[in-house]
């Protein structure tokens, strides 16, 4: 069972575009969970992009951001990979995979223009996938007999829990709650049910709640 804390990273893919001195920028992020997934995305982009002149990259992975690689991809060194990763942890997110490509427009940036523009586009993608918070979860199964739901209904409400019920004789119910909240919750069930109603973990997985921070 996972016993970690809670992470960031992007609700789903998003594309943004930005045209710098004629040059034109396509950044681009995605969600992903494994260094390999990341891999076969860049290859596709490459080969979806194949006539650009570089596609940059910046991706982590892990939960603590323990796997990080970038590329400038022909840019000079530290003017786009580099920046692209500054961006990503600027923002506090992982399991990300940011992909930036340049088609040139005739007009040299410099240095500090490529920085800036590299790590705009990988910002702006950021921006538009929107931030979600990654929290584990704990699956707590019950049975609860018809004439109890509607108080069980009303605890989970109270404790933010997603109840997945299933109606046979009893209410067979997989109730998900933030794992902080869960001693609480069984116990706050327990109470009202007069000792009658248990649960029992059978799981934890994450699951994404609204980043407020993420502005």
């Amino acid at each position: 069972m996972d016993q970690g804390t809670s992470y960031r990273t992007v609700k789903g893919p998003a594309s943004v575009e930005l045209v710098i001195n004629k040059s034109r920028f396509i950044g681009q992020c995605f969600p992903i969970s494994t260094e390999s997934e990341a891999l076969e995305k860049l290859a596709a982009l490459r080969k979806q992009y194949w006539d650009a002149t570089h596609n940059c990259y910046a991706y982590s992975v892990g939960k603590k951001g323990e796997i990080a690689r970038f590329s400038d991809d022909g840019e000079p060194g530290g003017t786009a990979g580099m920046p692209m990763m500054d961006a990503l942890r600027g923002a506090c997110v992982t399991d990300v995979l940011c992909v930036v490509t340049r088609y040139f427009g005739g007009i040299l940036l410099g240095t500090g223009g490529l920085v800036r523009a590299y790590s705009k586009s990988c910002s702006e993608a950021i921006r538009a996938a929107g931030v979600v918070r990654m929290t584990p979860c704990d699956l707590v199964e019950f049975h609860v007999p018809y004439h109890q739901w509607a108080m069980f209904q009303q605890e989970a409400r109270k404790q933010g829990a997603t109840l997945g019920p299933e109606y046979g004789e009893m209410v067979r119910c997989i109730a998900a709650i933030e794992a902080e909240k869960t001693k609480s919750f069984m116990d706050a069930v327990y109470d009202q049910s007069a000792g009658s109603l248990t649960g029992q973990v059978i799981d934890r997985e994450y699951r994404p709640l609204e980043d407020h921070e993420e502005g």
